[in-house]
């Protein structure tokens, strides 16, 4: 069976992505920082879900998770992110705060595809998920926003470097997740769609393989049909 990583796997659209590929007859392993979150998650989502608990951004989780795949990797989706705390004008951000950003955003994704790559399969796919806001300019989102075209710069970079592997820089567009949530403190978010409902851009995306690529998930369902 094929096998996936999905890093921020306990919650949002990495929890939502793990039951579509598990449902899909994919094996599936999810992490994510909070221990107790992520093995339940694991343990909701079924026997063809599995969890490893950690940082992404610590270079012995790294490790840890390429143990999982000594036998092949076939899918990783860098879906760990986090918005760096209340967001703020670009000149009101502190040193440490686009530190922090950068870092689980950018560096750790990059550092996990290197510590993994040796272990993709033949036909391996990456994705890493963008934001709209990689590509507009919103006030107070500067931080984010600015890691996520670092993330898709480098995920398309990778695409002429590595012909081998299917880089995707993928857009899920808005959701009704707790970061989501974070972002607009106070405010009423019911109106975005559930993480849910994007999973099947997802799957049609792995099915129809399109080249490497910056793509919205509102434009692969339409797209690649055979999902």
């Amino acid at each position: 069976m094929p096998q996936a990583l999905i890093t921020g796997g306990s919650a949002g659209l990495g929890r939502a992505l793990a039951a579509g590929l598990a449902a899909d007859d994919w094996d599936v392993v999810i992490t994510g920082r909070d221990r107790d979150r992520v093995h339940s998650a694991a343990s909701e989502l079924g026997p063809r879900v599995a969890a490893v608990a950690g940082d992404v951004t610590d270079e012995a989780h790294r490790s840890a998770l390429a143990g999982r795949f000594r036998d092949g990797l076939d899918l990783l989706v860098n879906n760990a992110s986090t918005l760096g705390g209340p967001l703020r004008p670009v000149l009101h951000s502190s040193d440490d705060g686009l530190r922090q950003v950068w870092e689980t955003n950018v560096v750790a994704p990059m550092a996990l595809v290197r510590t993994l790559r040796p272990l993709l399969r033949p036909g391996a796919a990456i994705i890493d998920i963008s934001s709209d806001a990689a590509v507009e300019h919103f006030e107070t989102w500067g931080a984010y926003a600015a890691s996520k075209a670092a993330l898709d710069h480098l995920t398309l970079t990778l695409a002429a470097e590595d012909l081998d592997v299917r880089w995707w820089a993928i857009d899920p567009g808005d959701m009704r997740t707790q970061m989501h949530q974070e972002a607009f403190p106070g405010e009423d978010i019911t109106d975005r769609p559930l993480p849910e409902s994007v999973v099947p851009a997802f799957l049609a995306l792995l099915a129809g393989r399109p080249p490497s690529g910056r793509y919205r998930a509102a434009q692969l369902a339409p797209a690649f049909p055979g999902a």
